[in-house]
């Protein structure tokens, strides 16, 4: 990745979790100036610390140079959108799966006037986040994937009223941090999460119904089918919760296939997330 981009290019992400984290690095060691709004002052202290340790770990295996490491460990974390500096060259929103949520939050990014919006969404109607955004033809899906800093793919989905020019200038970004971007129409779960969760939601419920162990299931993924990572591992890294929240979007719009089945809710209620909790269909923690 270049150190700098040609043009000094500014801009943010609003939600600091693990998706928040990964896309402020990328664009950060692609050159960009990067901000992370984050009003939890945990979670600030953790986004931190995981820019601060990929960078450390990127120099180690050749992949950083010392400037681009600094300059990801160095992305400032501000409090509220409010606090955003105003005309940014792109805002990336990041916060959980929840409708009201995001509208709330896509509103007080377009009161900073960025040139660009992009939600990070995974399921949710790029239309409909849109009505609370005034200038809805600046305004588009960005889908990453996680881990952001090792997986190419950024799906591009735009809306009704996204302008050419915008989805355009998205492409040009996503190149410029080393990702390959494909673009999708607005339909319900887009085309990767469609395709990721129904064989995430099925090989839960053959765990549910005692057909084979997790580790079996995701063996039979890997090896049989050259998946680089199980279905129920990767729900553990991606989040329970958000694997929950998607399922649950889903099942409205596309039905029952999409249905989450009840070791999933189960789990997420007694706060087994996965990875970042320590629980899941594994346990993370033994494995530190």
């Amino acid at each position: 990745m270049s150190a700098s981009p040609k043009q000094s290019l500014r801009m943010a992400v609003v939600g600091g979790g693990t998706m928040g984290v990964g896309i402020a690095y990328v664009f950060a060691v692609a050159g960009w100036e990067v901000f992370v709004v984050e009003p939890d002052a945990g979670r600030a202290d953790s986004l931190r610390r995981t820019l601060a340790s990929a960078a450390a770990a990127g120099v180690q295996r050749g992949k950083l140079n010392a400037e681009q490491a600094q300059h990801a460990a160095g992305v400032p974390r501000l409090g509220a959108v409010a606090d955003l500096p105003l005309g940014l060259d792109l805002v990336v929103e990041t916060v959980p799966e929840r409708l009201a949520l995001k509208c709330e939050v896509l509103a007080g990014i377009a009161a900073r006037q960025p040139r660009v919006i992009g939600t990070n969404t995974s399921a949710l109607s790029i239309d409909e986040l849109a009505q609370s955004v005034p200038d809805a033809g600046a305004f588009l899906g960005m889908h990453f994937f996680n881990p952001v800093w090792s997986l190419a793919l950024v799906e591009l989905i735009h809306g009704a009223k996204t302008r050419p020019e915008v989805l355009d200038l998205a492409r040009q970004w996503v190149g410029s941090i080393g990702k390959t971007p494909i673009t999708v129409r607005n339909v319900p779960g887009f085309a990767t999460s469609r395709l990721d969760l129904i064989a995430s939601l099925e090989a839960m419920r053959m765990l549910q119904d005692g057909v084979a162990s997790a580790d079996d299931i995701d063996r039979a993924a890997v090896l049989a089918y050259r998946h680089p990572v199980g279905p129920l591992r990767l729900s553990d890294i991606v989040g329970l919760d958000v694997r929950l929240d998607i399922a649950r979007a889903l099942s409205q719009s596309l039905g029952e296939r999409y249905a989450p089945p009840r070791i999933l809710e189960e789990l997420v209620a007694q706060g087994h997330l996965g990875q970042k909790s320590g629980r899941g269909f594994f346990d993370w923690i033994a494995k530190a």
